[in-house]
């Protein structure tokens, strides 16, 4: 009896023709939040559990210096973690983007250092070059069976391999510090004009977005976002974000890379959320046999994924190497791979396919590399942050278990 009264109260939810004011709102977060859709609730709490035991324990954890380099220091593997999101969203895994990033970065300096040429090619080249590879591990997906597992294991060494090769000897390929690259990664930060304008544009973008929607459903017949709630949404984002400035700005400001980083998150979040392909996505990780009989053409979403991922880790080795002004042996390799994959999970993005968002590459990689900024101001060395870090991976990993039994427990998939 619980099971289809669950269903039918979820359907009256959304039949709803009356807008949704605040209280409303709030109340309909609740309840899906008991009905296991946590969203992006678990992380954000992590978030500010880890900010206030590290600034209980070392007081510049929280100043404006330190929160500057951790905008710098989360975007290449943050980037890496967005591609890793499109895998996962289809119920895959890639474990090479670390190799692929730092194959990316030799290919960076060598078409930008050994050959001299413009750094717009050298970016091309190695960002068709990871494209390529996720074309590959596609095709070898698609028309072998061969699992994504083992595809990107292989993947791992092979091309590890090929950036040792590219390098050929050389401990590190050195990008020259003068270059649009190495500035972009390094100096270059937002004017604080543009940085204020850019918060308020957010807002109002938001509050558009928001409003277009709430239009669509409401011609639909179904429940929608009053103007009131929409515009206090809008509201404390904006003063979120205009905080954040003022706070960056103490120090050198809001840095160009971690707003292209930001725009990525957006632009991607587009993509899953309000288009075609993105649905697709999500159907074939929620079921691919339904999605193939749906008129999904599952191979084709299967490929886009892995190339997506591919190049956005690419992208993530290019800066990379320009934040060190280096291509080395050892970019990419560590724990990369397992930050990007970490960060994604604890993000929110589930395991099983099917459920995520975009957001959740920036939220996780926020939380590994705030734990990671935190141990190294309190001089602990990489061991805690490997058993800090694992510990919150296997809390996110249970959370998204039991949500999901609770999901299906109240009819909810």
């Amino acid at each position: 009896m619980d099971a289809p009264r669950a269903t039918a109260t979820d359907l009256q939810d959304e039949r709803l023709v009356t807008p949704q004011g605040v209280t409303d709102s709030i109340r309909a977060m609740f309840r899906r939040v008991r009905g296991g859709d946590l969203g992006m609730l678990p992380v954000v709490a992590g978030i500010v559990v880890i900010w206030a035991i590290f600034q209980s324990l070392n007081p510049t954890f929280l100043s404006s210096t330190n929160l500057v380099n951790l905008t710098f220091d989360m975007v290449p593997v943050g980037i890496l973690a967005l591609g890793i999101v499109c895998v996962l969203l289809v119920g895959q895994i890639d474990l090479s983007v670390g190799s692929v990033s730092g194959a990316s970065a030799a290919i960076t300096a060598v078409v930008m250092v050994k050959n001299e040429q413009p750094v717009w090619l050298a970016i091309l080249a190695a960002v068709a070059g990871g494209c390529a590879i996720g074309w590959l591990y596609g095709q070898v997906l698609n028309r072998f069976g061969v699992p994504s597992f083992v595809v990107t294991l292989g993947g791992l060494l092979a091309f590890l391999g090929v950036q040792l090769w590219l390098l050929r000897g050389q401990n590190a390929i050195n990008l020259p510090y003068d270059s649009a690259l190495v500035k972009f990664a390094q100096l270059w930060f937002v004017p604080e004009w543009l940085a204020y304008a850019l918060a308020v544009l957010a807002a109002g973008g938001f509050l558009a977005v928001g409003w277009a929607r709430a239009r669509t459903r409401r011609g639909a017949g179904l429940s929608h976002s009053s103007p009131q709630w929409l515009a206090t949404q809008a509201l404390l984002l904006m003063a979120g974000l205009l905080v954040a400035v003022y706070y960056l700005n103490r120090a050198r400001g809001v840095a160009w890379m971690f707003v292209f980083f930001v725009a990525l998150v957006l632009v991607m979040h587009y993509v899953l959320s309000r288009t075609r392909f993105g649905r697709s996505l999500y159907a074939v990780g929620g079921n691919a046999e339904a999605s193939r009989r749906a008129g999904i053409n599952v191979r084709r979403v299967y490929t886009s994924a892995f190339v997506m991922c591919s190049g956005l880790a690419a992208v993530g080795g290019i800066l990379a190497a320009s934040r060190l002004a280096a291509a080395n042996q050892s970019t990419g390799t560590g724990d990369v791979n397992l930050n990007a994959i970490a960060a994604a999970v604890i993000g929110g993005v589930s395991l099983f396919g099917g459920r995520g968002s975009a957001i959740a590459a920036l939220l996780g990689v926020l939380v590994i590399q705030s734990i990671s900024s935190g141990l190294t101001l309190l001089n602990l060395d990489s061991s805690y942050r490997f058993m800090i870090t694992g510990a919150v991976l296997l809390i996110a990993v249970g959370l998204d278990s039991v949500a999901r039994r609770s999901r299906q427990a109240h009819g909810r998939g």
